[in-house]
């Protein structure tokens, strides 16, 4: 077996990398939407003050 073939398997092994991409993109994405959402819910700071005084 030479390195060529152990390293053509351990890229098999790993199917390209492609789902070590999905299981950290996905939860990234899904907590990055989550946090745009409740961003676009709070009011701006300045109509914060209005209301106060």
């Amino acid at each position: 077996m030479t390195a060529v073939d152990t390293a053509a398997r351990v890229v098999m092994m790993h199917q390209g990398g492609w789902d070590e991409i999905a299981l950290f993109t996905g939860p990234v994405a899904i907590i990055a939407l989550l946090i745009f959402l409740a961003r676009r819910q709070v009011p701006p700071d300045d109509e914060e003050e209005e209301e106060d005084q």
